[in-house]
């Protein structure tokens, strides 16, 4: 057979590096899936209603802003709606705020290791990733900042900040972060990633709505994936002054969040409160697994996240496959470590058991 001219593909499209799932419990298998940071809780008996009487609609467009969703999301923050952007998870809309403001031959910087996506997206709108390492020893697992803000030059266009920081658990904090921010360029966009916030319980974090209000080149970014249980609806949202914002919701994707979702997140921030209860919990759990380890010996990062970090360079894929034949499906990162997410308490126990047998 003659060989077939082939359509090329963008070069950046080409080198591409995989985005990593956690891995899926097999069809039968008796696992706790600890691999993707999901809130093990199913959705509150108001959330799941909502979702039922939404589904009766599904053969209609859904509201192509989440207007109502918008409105909402402003009100519980204390920003005008025109300072919100809503979106198909907040992966989609972070690749939203690159279109907006940068261009090929721009340079992104952000921490590595860092979120899976950050790569991805930057290296889809056609910049140019600059990535600074986490730092080590007393400090593992920490963003330095330091190194962040020397890192910007007159081609950085955006620096993201992840806090708390996945995979690795710690939170920037405040002062920090202050001192980071004056370094920046007030023309280069901070985009301070926040999916986590909920879980974070360090008095020293910043508040991200009051560093928002004081510093126009911030842009918040917040799902309603983890605390809130909806990470197989896919709701993120940005928040960010109107002109960036009418901007990001120019280029989103039209109707990107389904009616469904929308339903579902109103019905969510209605009931926040009693949500809010269940996140205290996998908080109260994610400290009595981090005690349950470091009293087996382990030096841990400081999370303030829904997960912990095993720094366990080389023998990351061994651990993760014994953890997964006891039961637990974790997430390696090869050749650097394991990420844990807090499950249900059972869960809990069985990891506990498996982490002793490695040291």
């Amino acid at each position: 057979m003659a060989h077939e001219p082939r359509v090329p593909l963008r070069p950046a499209v080409s080198a591409l590096p995989a985005y990593v799932p956690g891995a899926r419990v097999a069809p039968g298998a008796a696992a706790f899936k600890l691999s993707s940071n999901e809130n093990p809780y199913p959705p509150l008996p108001s959330v799941l209603a909502a979702i039922a009487d939404a589904a009766a609609d599904v053969n209609r467009y859904p509201d192509m802003y989440a207007t109502e969703l918008t409105e909402a999301l402003a009100d519980h923050l204390g920003v005008g709606a025109d300072e919100v952007v809503v979106g198909n998870g907040s992966v989609a809309v972070l690749a939203h705020v690159l279109q907006t403001v940068v261009q090929p031959g721009d340079e992104v910087v952000y921490p590595w290791r860092s979120f899976e996506a950050y790569p991805i997206a930057v290296a889809v709108a056609g910049a140019t990733s600059v990535q600074v390492p986490l730092l080590t020893g007393a400090d593992q697992g920490r963003l330095d900042l330091p190194g962040m803000a020397a890192a910007v030059t007159d081609r950085t266009r955006v620096v993201m900040v992840c806090s708390p920081n996945n995979p690795t658990g710690p939170v920037v904090h405040r002062d920090e972060l202050e001192t980071f921010l004056d370094a920046v360029p007030s023309d280069v966009l901070v985009v301070l990633d926040e999916a986590y916030l909920e879980f974070v319980r360090d008095p020293e974090a910043p508040d991200g709505l009051a560093v928002y209000a004081q510093r126009p080149n911030v842009v918040l970014l917040r799902t309603f994936s983890k605390a809130y249980g909806l990470a197989g609806l896919r709701v993120g949202y940005a928040v960010a002054r109107p002109r960036l914002a009418a901007g990001i919701r120019a280029v989103s994707t039209p109707f990107g969040v389904s009616h469904v979702a929308q339903r579902a997140a109103l019905a969510s921030l209605a009931a926040r409160e009693e949500l809010l209860q269940r996140v205290e919990h996998l908080v109260a759990d994610r400290a009595r697994l981090v005690e349950g380890l470091r009293d087996q010996g382990w030096s841990l990062p400081e999370s303030q996240a829904n997960f912990v970090w095993f720094d366990l360079g080389e023998r990351t894929l061994q651990r993760a496959e014994e953890a997964r034949a006891a039961g637990a499906i974790v997430r390696p990162f090869a050749g650097e470590g394991l990420r844990v997410s807090v499950g249900e308490p059972e869960a809990t126990d069985l990891f506990l058991r498996v982490s002793a047998t490695w040291l």
